[in-house]
């Protein structure tokens, strides 16, 4: 029998590519933790990686370790120059997870001549695998997309004032940097309508503007995004229609809610309802002790909702989120320019610990 076909040169493949993968989590588990300080995907990450373990009980290990030979193996000696090329840590990040999940493949397939139940162990954890990636990498874009983002102020289309255009135009020489509408008593046709006249008034300016609930007007309106609630569409459903350029912000009221956001690939979330709003109704409303938890274990960038104003938004910063979206204490008072100057004032001083 060649050599290559007994059980020991099998062990020696499964021995290198569980090696490399146990490695490529730690790197990645390494970046989370010290350097973007992601609670829950440092966890997650963990997990993973103790999975991995679990699953590898599952083989010989006397075997594994028994096929190891180093010093005979002829990969040591190719090398790419590409691999000792990382211009940043996203980089190092990118790479050791494209090195987690080819290893994985390798375990799976070849697991498949010594465990069918290890392999298939294998193949649910290189799934979950390709979730985490997109959850880091989604974090990492939309953290650097909305760095500077502080102030998100919800607007209707102003019927009974008559004042849209005003309004916004103060809210852009505000420097708000991103504004919802959220108009619920507008067919279709009216909303795309309005959308138009926010892209416009919008363009060129460091405001963004965002569509609530429908993806679908969001595209036709040429919105920067969409945000949906937790009984609205997915973020799967909404992004396969705005695409991937478009920001998906999501409504949170749990913690758990937060977490499966960031899985699911949003850029951004609420958190709330924080205080108890005049504008909507909720059941209840989380308070601070929500807005602490997910500013401990969130990075994704999330901007606490429900009844924030100038009175309680130094509670928010002191829980641990530097972002607030605000509606009536903007557009309600009477000089919107002024009140959305003072919130910006407000957090700006709070992010930069004065």
């Amino acid at each position: 029998m060649e050599s290559f076909r007994l059980p020991s040169a099998t062990y020696r493949i499964l021995d290198a590519a569980f090696n490399r993968a146990a490695e490529g989590f730690r790197v990645v588990e390494d970046f989370l933790r010290l350097s973007l300080a992601d609670r829950y995907l440092a966890r997650t990450t963990k997990d993973l990686r103790h999975q991995l373990t679990v699953a590898s009980t599952q083989l010989d290990a006397q075997a594994r370790i028994a096929a190891r030979d180093t010093l005979n193996d002829v990969g040591c000696d190719i090398q790419a120059d590409s691999e000792f090329v990382r211009d940043s840590n996203e980089d190092v990040v990118r790479a050791n997870l494209a090195r987690v999940q080819q290893s994985l493949r390798t375990l799976e397939e070849y697991g498949k001549t010594i465990s069918v139940k290890f392999s298939q162990s294998v193949e649910k954890l290189r799934y979950q695998t390709y979730t985490l990636e997109k959850a880091i990498l989604t974090t990492l874009s939309s953290r650097q997309n909305l760095e500077q983002a502080q102030l998100y102020v919800l607007i209707d289309a102003r019927f009974e004032s008559g004042d849209f255009e005003p309004l916004v135009e103060q809210l852009i020489e505000a420097k708000v940097d991103l504004i919802q509408l959220r108009e619920k008593r507008l067919n279709d046709r009216e909303q795309v309508k309005v959308g138009l006249q926010l892209t416009a008034l919008t363009r060129d300016t460091p405001t963004r503007w965002i569509m609530n609930d429908r993806a679908d007007l969001a595209v036709a309106a040429g919105a920067d995004g969409v945000h949906v609630g937790q009984d609205d569409l997915s973020v799967a459903a909404a992004r396969q229609i705005v695409g991937a350029a478009k920001m998906v912000g999501v409504s949170t009221h749990s913690l758990e809610q937060a977490q499966q956001a960031v899985l699911q690939g949003a850029n951004y979330i609420g958190v709330g309802p924080v205080f108890v709003s005049r504008t909507k109704q909720f059941d209840a409303h989380m308070g601070l002790e929500l807005v602490r938890e997910v500013a401990d274990e969130i990075q994704l960038p999330a901007f606490a909702i429900g009844g924030v104003n100038q009175n309680n938004i130094e509670q928010i910063m002191r829980a641990g989120l530097c972002r607030a979206a605000v509606q009536q204490g903007i557009v309600g008072a009477e000089q919107p320019f002024q009140a959305a100057a003072r919130f910006k004032s407000l957090i700006s001083s709070s992010r930069s610990g004065e």
